[in-house]
């Protein structure tokens, strides 16, 4: 029977519709601030599946606020924090070898996952504010409020976040090497 002779929708529909949009819309960045924030792709795809599962429960409520993607992200880095701290293992530091060639792209995969591996060596709360700041592009205020932290705070850790993962990687905390270009 068509929906027009059906009537108005119930809301419980409508707020699945509504739900439904917001998964399509933003999961993908959902799971690329998962994968950071985890660094492994099983673990962000589970994230991802319970973040979306607890918004899912509470979506009239999440639905009403101003921000609705603010208050999924928090659950996400609530439940990362959590995941964290019952499985808190130490990631073995993979040093030296020959740096990549910046135009190989398996070298490119492979400073990739140096990256990921070292953000995962960061605190939670620090990496938490440099994974909303550079892979969410979020400004601090955002952050502090999402973290319930002051902004300063945020600066603080992102400062400092960046200087460790510097003091990890001083080949590329320089400058990037510049191509050469075809007929020099």
């Amino acid at each position: 029977m068509p929906r027009a002779l059906l009537g108005k929708p119930k809301s419980a529909e409508i707020d699945a519709n509504d739900f439904h949009g917001f998964v399509v819309a933003r999961s993908a960045v959902l799971f690329r601030g998962a994968l950071v924030l985890t660094g492994n792709r099983e673990a962000a795809e589970d994230l991802v599946q319970e973040t979306l599962e607890r918004a899912c429960r509470r979506w009239r409520t999440i639905a009403a606020k101003d921000a609705p993607d603010a208050y999924v992200r928090r659950i996400m880095v609530n439940l990362a924090n959590d995941r964290w701290r019952r499985f808190r293992r130490s990631v073995p530091c993979q040093d030296g070898g020959d740096q990549a060639d910046p135009g190989d792209r398996y070298g490119q995969v492979d400073t990739r996952d140096q990256l990921v591996r070292a953000l995962q060596r960061l605190p939670m709360r620090m990496r938490t504010v440099v994974v909303l700041r550079y892979f969410h592009d979020l400004p601090d205020d955002e952050i502090a409020a999402d973290l319930g932290i002051s902004p300063s705070t945020v600066r603080s850790q992102l400062a400092r976040g960046i200087d460790k993962l510097r003091g990890q990687f001083p080949a590329l905390s320089g400058p990037s090497p510049q191509q050469p270009t075809e007929g020099t």
